[in-house]
């Protein structure tokens, strides 16, 4: 099955801007013959809530959007993080760490570090080595990368070359990382399509390679302008930006058509009115 998808994270109610890409993950789904899922992204225990994730679900059916069942959630997916990365073991692309934070950050600033760069401490470590330092700290599990960049292909933005990096796996006290379990979740889905946020354009080199080492087909990717306020800040959640609490379905849609160039007032009259390769390339300033 190929699919796109929806993919929000339950710490807080969908806002428009989150409203907006929902909408446009399901146009590009629907204007190629795909299914269109939706996953709950929250492998923060901390700050997802069950509360948040009905009303997301809510708000995405009130605006009229379908999806083919079931709905997943990451929390319940371990079992399948964990296989990925004893298969990425096996083939010799993980190893362990046990940098700090203060330690990474003291050593990228080294002049022959690229910023935010992991610098490779711990991938030159002995046996012993690693059997002393198990004794002070528990370690995370990092990706082995053996190629120093990589090259997506993003429908709206080109060919985008990125940096790989030495991903965290499997932090040092057990939890998986995010950036296994997306790449996990999309190639057991079937999602060969991620339409998401511009924000998020610098992780899919390294998630895409990812995907290349474990042995699944890497997505076309498609970034979408993000919401902005009026300040020119990215809207967030706990920034008090605008929801379907403080809107109408009608509103919302009459805002988000406006912002596509195009008078829409349900998923299917935008699928019949707008190519999704064609969408405007700008950011959306929201004032409401």
């Amino acid at each position: 099955m190929s699919a796109g998808r929806f993919a929000p994270s339950p710490s807080g109610d969908l806002h428009l801007g989150n409203l907006r890409t929902a909408i446009l993950a399901w146009l590009f789904a629907r204007a190629t013959d795909r299914a269109f899922l939706v996953r709950v992204e929250d492998l923060d225990r901390q700050r997802s809530r069950p509360e948040f994730e009905r009303s997301q679900l809510e708000d995405l059916a009130a605006m009229g959007l379908t999806w083919d069942p079931p709905v997943v959630r990451q929390s319940e997916r371990d079992d399948l993080y964990a296989d990925a990365l004893v298969r990425l073991a096996e083939a010799g692309l993980t190893f362990e760490c046990f940098c700090t934070r203060r330690e990474i950050a003291e050593a990228v600033r080294a002049p022959h570090v690229s910023p935010g760069a992991y610098p490779g401490t711990c991938r030159r470590l002995t046996e012993a080595e690693r059997d002393a330092r198990r004794a002070d700290r528990a370690p995370a599990i990092r990706l082995r990368a053996d190629a120093p960049t990589w090259t997506i292909h993003d429908v709206l933005e080109g060919e985008v070359r990125g940096d790989v990096d030495d991903l965290v796996l499997r932090r040092g006290d057990g939890a998986h990382a995010y950036n296994l379990a997306v790449v996990v979740d999309d190639g057991e889905q079937g999602v060969d399509q991620v339409v998401r946020g511009l924000d998020l354009i610098d992780a899919a080199p390294a998630q895409a390679y990812l995907a290349h080492a474990l042995g699944l087909p890497e997505p076309v990717y498609a970034h979408v302008p993000l919401a902005l306020n009026a300040e020119g800040r990215r809207l967030a959640k706990r920034d008090g930006a605008v929801t379907l609490r403080d809107l109408s379905p009608d509103v919302a849609w009459e805002l988000i058509g406006a912002s596509l160039g195009v008078d829409a007032r349900s998923p299917e009259q935008l699928l019949a009115r707008l190519d999704p390769a064609q969408i405007p390339g700008n950011p959306w300033i929201v004032t409401t």
